[in-house]
């Protein structure tokens, strides 16, 4: 058994994390023979609720979990940990979009950013989950300057499993069979989920999706469209936002970073931009990577046809009216 690794989970009481807990704790995302000591923060309201969280991991009898911390003091949440899952921050409901959440959630990055910056690990791994995840991602990581950049990522993974299962489910085959898809830009009704260079293996044979799928019409609009507002059609029929399905991906964007990708597979990651593919610089975009060794890289030399690059010009505009908009936020405090 490896030594215990200190991972903290914010809106620890929340419904994301009732389901992350239980996969994290099972050893799905850092391994089987790694022990655990969980930091569970939330906001005093909700201290109650949380107690009963810490009961039921104690009741699942986890072998691997050694100790939980629940707290709602940031200095004990961010003491030590090697991972972070940052995903409290106010939920979208019905009818919002993500940048009417940004001036009250940016602050909460804001804050969180300066207490990793403290109290973290300097090689700590930082997954945003709370919306908007690209730009909270940013401000977390501004407002943490001794922790490379790099270590700060925003989900995509949802939405890349979203467009993965709806090509499967078009073609009638197992989503394990879908490979590369990629979600580019930002995690919003703007992100451009994308198979110029996914492959599809239908009845044993390889092929790309465009040829399995045989339909440009459909690639370039309805599939699009149902990507983009999956969050929100979630949203009409629960009431609530999307909360098993983030957790998973939560999972598997930390799984993949920590343990890395298989060969020839890339997956989709919120990660700062360099310029690559004509994206805006400085901004948290999402790019197809390969993981080695705990390190992201941007998968280079992929083919974008001119209907994909006016697709990312759009979300790249979003993101830096975003990061503007943010950062005008964080310096009225």
């Amino acid at each position: 058994m490896a030594q215990p690794i200190k991972v903290v989970v914010t809106g620890a009481a929340g419904q994301i994390a009732y389901s992350l807990l239980y996969m994290i704790a099972r050893g799905e995302v850092f391994g089987k023979n790694q022990k655990l000591v969980l930091h569970l923060l939330d906001i005093p309201p909700m201290m109650g609720v949380l107690e009963g969280v810490v009961m039921e991991l104690a009741d699942c009898a986890f072998s691997l979990l050694e100790h939980v911390v629940p707290t709602a003091d940031p200095e004990v949440a961010f003491k030590d940990v090697s991972a972070a899952f940052l995903v409290g921050a106010m939920p979208r409901k019905e009818g919002m979009e993500r940048k009417d959440l940004l001036a009250a959630n940016v602050k909460i990055f804001k804050v969180q950013g300066q207490a990793l910056n403290k109290y973290a690990k300097k090689d700590v791994k930082v997954l945003v989950v709370g919306n908007p995840a690209n730009t909270n991602a940013l401000v977390c990581s501004h407002y943490a300057p001794s922790i490379p950049k790099e270590n700060f990522t925003a989900m995509t993974r949802l939405d890349q499993n979203r467009a993965k299962a709806q090509i499967a489910s078009k073609l009638g085959i197992a989503v394990d069979n879908v490979k590369n898809v990629i979600i580019w830009g930002n995690h919003s009704s703007t992100q451009f989920p994308d198979v110029c260079n996914a492959t599809a293996t239908v009845d044993g044979v390889k092929k790309s999706v465009n040829e399995a799928i045989g339909n440009a019409a459909y690639l370039q609009n309805e599939f699009v469209v149902t990507v983009q507002k999956r969050g929100a059609a979630v949203i009409a029929a629960r009431k609530m936002s999307s909360a098993m399905s983030a957790a998973k991906a939560a999972c598997d964007h930390m799984h993949d970073w920590w343990n890395g990708t298989n060969p020839g597979d890339f997956v989709s990651m919120g990660v700062i931009s360099d310029g690559s593919y004509g994206a805006p610089k400085d901004v948290v975009f999402s790019f197809p990577v390969e993981i080695r060794n705990g390190k992201w890289s941007i998968v280079q030399g992929l083919q974008l046809d001119d209907f994909a690059k006016s697709k990312l010009q759009v979300t790249g505009k979003e993101l830096l009216e975003e990061k503007e908009e943010a950062m005008t936020v964080c310096s009225q405090d």
